[in-house]
This record gives structure tokens, C-alpha cells and sequence, in this order.
């Protein structure tokens, strides 16, 4: 089951969005900018830039997550959100000869698949280590007594190469950073029931922390149909009363 932790975000995140937008609309100016800008005045200047769809003003602040318990098929989906900032643990530099991995819910249920996944799993574990054991051997051929230097060396480059057997089922882990922007958007695709099972749990529960934080900014986020009609046409997943209640939002 992955696992995302909020390591941060921006302070006051709902009041600096009310105060970018308090820019836009009146002749404010920086000295007088987040004068008389009480919860009740933020909270209108939130829903006033929800109503008219201006977004702008909330890439302004930022939010940073920790992710684990994740696939590297998830790492390919996560990154493909461009507008974000991304650290992942590195197979270059952590090795992986006793790697965890992520058994999807389907395979779990079915006994035969299961049985074929797992084996599967040994024997990636088993040929990365042999195939790292090989390149280190070959590096440091020729050389009578190894120092520990080089056969950090050695390592480090074998490994770089052995990792090309893991499976995309191999665990990882990273931090990400997303502007609430980039966040609105990152839900509305990745919470709908058509987006796949591991990255939309990541992001019903990213969604879950920043409402803690900025309540008013991410009151109705979530898959588009929370707010009309499913945009999925024919391949709806028929469930929108089901994933309304799920989120507690009302169209």
C-alpha cells in the first residue's frame, strides 16, 4: 500500500492566494497587500476565483510530499506531470539485491498469477545479484589486491548495469512538489476510477492532506465529475454517485 506523508508547504497557503488575487482585482500595492485579509475575506476571494476559473493566482504556493511503497511503473505515470519537481531514490546508488516490490490487488487474488509473479520476483532478484557479482568480477580482474576504493568502484558501476533486470514491480520512493495549480489538475486526472489503482490511491491520499492545509483552495478538487457530468463518455465507470460520496462534494 503506498504511503504519502505532507513534509511541507507553503505558510498561510490560502491567504497568500487571496492576496496574489486582492493584486489582480483592487489598486492594492505591496505595502498594504495582506492588510485586512481575514479568514472570511480569504475564504471570498477563494471562491470568487473558483467561480470565474481564474487559477493563477494559486500557483503561488506550493506543497511538498513524501511518496514510498510505490512501483517504478508509478514513478513512469507520477513524472509524466510535468509541472512539478521530482527526487527519487536512485538505483545507481542504492542497491536492490533484496528489493521489495509492489503485488498489484489482482494478481493477490489470483492463486496461479500470484505463484507466477513471485517466482518472477526471485529469479529478478536472484539474476541482479549474479549479474552484479559478474561486472564487479569483471572490473576488477587483473588487479591482485583490490582497494576498498576500488571496489566501491567496481560496484557502483555494476550496478548500474544490473539494474536493467528489475522488474517495474520494484519498490522506490521519492519527494515531490507540485504548485496547488498543477495539484487541481493532477486530481481531476489521477482520482477518477479510470486512472490506475496505484497512482490514484497516491492521489485520493495527497488529496486527503493538502484539504487539511488549505481547505477552501481544494474544496471540490478531485475527478472532474465531482462538479458535472463524467467527461469519459462511453468509458464512464457509471460510479459518480459512489465517487461523489467519496470525496464529500456535491456537484
Amino acid at each position: 500500500m503506498p504511503t504519502v506523508k505532507l513534509l511541507s508547504y507553503t505558510p498561510e497557503p490560502e491567504k497568500l492566494v487571496a492576496a496574489a488575487a486582492k493584486l489582480c482585482y483592487s489598486p492594492s500595492d505591496a505595502s498594504t497587500l495582506m492588510e485586512g485579509l481575514t479568514p472570511q475575506k480569504t475564504e471570498d476571494f477563494i471562491t470568487m476565483l473558483a467561480e470565474i476559473g481564474h487559477e493563477s493566482p494559486i500557483e503561488h504556493v506550493s506543497f511538498t510530499f513524501a511518496i514510498e511503497g510505490v512501483s517504478r511503473a508509478f514513478l513512469a505515470q507520477i513524472t509524466r506531470h510535468r509541472l512539478a519537481s521530482y527526487s527519487v531514490q536512485s538505483q545507481r546508488y542504492v542497491k536492490k539485491d533484496h528489493f521489495d516490490y509492489i503485488l498489484p490487488p489482482a494478481i493477490e487474488e489470483n492463486p496461479e498469477a500470484k505463484k507466477l509473479f513471485l517466482e518472477s520476483m526471485e529469479q529478478a532478484e536472484e539474476n541482479y545479484r549474479r549479474i552484479a557479482a559478474l561486472l564487479v568480477e569483471q572490473k576488477l580482474s587483473g588487479i591482485e589486491e583490490p582497494t576498498t576504493a576500488q571496489r566501491k568502484a567496481a560496484e557502483k558501476s555494476a550496478i548500474e548495469d544490473a539494474r536493467f533486470v528489475l522488474p517495474n514491480a520494484c519498490d522506490t520512493k521519492m519527494v515531490v512538489t507540485m504548485n496547488a495549480r498543477s495539484l487541481l489538475n493532477f486530481f481531476r486526472l489521477r482520482c477518477c476510477n479510470r486512472a490506475q489503482w496505484e497512482i490514484r490511491e497516491v492521489a485520493r491520499q495527497m488529496l486527503m492532506l493538502v484539504r487539511e492545509a488549505a481547505p477552501h483552495i481544494f474544496a471540490k478538487a478531485g475527478p472532474s465529475c465531482l462538479r458535472g457530468p463524467c467527461p469519459e463518455g462511453s468509458r464512464s465507470c457509471g460510479k459518480m454517485a459512489e465517487v461523489r460520496k467519496l470525496y464529500g462534494v456535491q456537484p
